[in-house]
C-alpha cells in the first residue's frame, strides 16, 4: 500500500433516532443515523411508518383508486 493517501480508520460509534448505539469501524469519527436494525420494520417484524409531512397518506391516497380499478398486479 502507499504511504499517506488512505484516511484513517476509526472505531465509530453509530447513534440511531431510537437511542441505540453500537460500534462499528469508519473513516468517520461519529456517525449518526435515522433507522438501524433495533427499529427497522424488517428486523423486528412490527410495522411502524415514521411520517413526515404526511407522504405516506398522500402516497396511500394517490394510489388507492389504482388498487380500486384493479390494474395492479
Amino acid at each position: 500500500m502507499k504511504q499517506g493517501i488512505h484516511p484513517e480508520y476509526y472505531k465509530t460509534i453509530v447513534r440511531c433516532a431510537c437511542g441505540n448505539e453500537f460500534e462499528s469501524g469508519s473513516t468517520a469519527k461519529e456517525i449518526t443515523v435515522e433507522i438501524c436494525s433495533k427499529c427497522h420494520p424488517f428486523f423486528t417484524g412490527k410495522q411502524k411508518l415514521v411520517d413526515s409531512a404526511g407522504r405516506v397518506e398522500r402516497f396511500r391516497k394517490k394510489y388507492a383508486k389504482f388498487n380500486e380499478e384493479g390494474n395492479g398486479k
